[in-house]
């Protein structure tokens, strides 16, 4: 009986193990990216923006990358239309996550759906994608998406609050948020170990380069716009030998 018993026990010893091993990494990485808010709060605040206007943005817009933007460019003097325009063309590559995570969470009742949609941010679909199957892949998803939220909304008031303080010297401080915490979301993804560095790098150096020639010579915010053109033509796959070249 004991022999027979033993692979149902190694099985769910394994099945814990794995459950343990998502749940620690969704949180540990929650963590880590909410701690970002921060850094979006005081950027915000720098920009001309209340702190509850900051704290709205994270709670209802909740993707970092395009809150970034949107602040960058209002704090470069850009006008309300090319801020948003920045932003939302940043946003858009999470419908192509949704596309991709919907099977996978298939949510079920409006509340999940509209969680789900709200969600669905770099870092959730990259947890629920690499997790080893649906299941852990569903609390993966969950998980990091809970733990980023609350950490993100919690540190963009501790951040907003906290720029109002700052004398003029730390203000003038402030301007180096945007591309530092940019450059910090955006490093992991250039790094050899990282999935198609290649590709990465080319769209990187891409952008960067339309992005900095074109900043003299355009309103603020436009060049962001120019610059996806530049990371789309970059980042295209190229066959070589009947195979995509990473």
């Amino acid at each position: 009986m004991r022999v027979r018993a033993l692979p149902r026990v190694v099985r769910v010893s394994t099945a814990a193990a794995a459950r343990s091993a998502t749940l620690r990494d969704a949180v540990g990485l929650g963590m880590a990216v909410g701690m970002y808010g921060v850094a979006f709060g005081a950027a915000a605040v720098g920009a001309g923006l209340d702190p509850w206007q900051a704290l709205a943005m994270s709670a209802l817009m909740f993707t970092g990358a395009s809150q970034f933007a949107l602040v960058g460019v209002l704090g470069a003097g850009g006008g309300a239309l090319a801020a948003v325009g920045s932003a939302l063309l940043l946003g858009s590559r999470n419908t192509v996550y949704g596309v991709r995570l919907a099977p996978l969470l298939a949510p079920r009742g409006w509340l999940r759906r509209t969680a789900a949609a709200h969600w669905v941010i770099d870092e959730t679909t990259a947890m629920a994608v690499a997790a080893p199957d649906r299941e852990l892949g569903r609390l993966a998803f969950w998980v990091t998406g809970a733990t980023i939220y609350l950490g993100w909304n919690a540190t963009t008031l501790v951040g907003a609050l906290g720029a109002g303080a700052l004398g003029e010297t730390a203000q003038a401080a402030l301007d180096s948020i945007v591309p530092a915490a940019f450059l910090a979301l955006l490093w992991p993804r250039l790094r050899r170990t990282a999935a198609h560095p290649r590709v990465q790098r080319r769209v990187a150096l891409g952008g960067a380069v339309v992005a900095l020639a074109m900043t003299p010579v355009v309103p603020a915010g436009v060049q962001v716009v120019l610059a996806v053109v530049a990371v789309v033509l970059a980042g295209r796959p190229r066959r070589t030998g009947g195979e995509g070249a990473a």
